[in-house]
């Protein structure tokens, strides 16, 4: 009985390896989503170039509790990213349609006016 085992433990060892062998980089590949963040230059508006100030904080806060209270909106509108600077806002980021993009903009544009926004959100494909 035992050296049944055995064999059946050394079968296994060997399809672990054998596997392991076939696809050196497979295991330890890290994701990649850059190509999801394409188009981010230093130029542009981004979570790094974000205010400190108590005055843009609000503003992105106020902005984030609208969008996350309307409960239409899908969980790509949720998570547009809001980049407050001097009180002028910009929106990145994918939504699932062109209606989303209005309503996430309208949203912004209630709490600064329609002339601070700049509206720079995506429809996901």
């Amino acid at each position: 009985m035992i050296s049944k085992h055995w064999k059946h433990a050394a079968s296994a060892a060997t399809l672990v390896v054998c596997l392991a062998a076939a696809a050196p980089g497979a295991m330890a590949q890290a994701p990649d989503n850059s190509a999801h963040n394409k188009n981010q230059d230093n130029q542009t508006q981004s979570a790094d170039t974000q205010s400190n100030t108590k005055s843009d904080r609000d503003i992105t806060a106020k902005i984030r509790k609208e969008i996350m209270a309307n409960k239409d909106l899908s969980t790509y509108a949720h998570n547009v990213k809001i980049v407050t600077k001097n009180g002028a806002v910009t929106l990145k980021g994918p939504v699932k349609s062109d209606d989303e993009k209005a309503k996430v903009a309208e949203i912004a544009a209630n709490v600064v006016s329609a002339d601070k926004v700049t509206n720079e959100i995506t429809i996901a494909k």
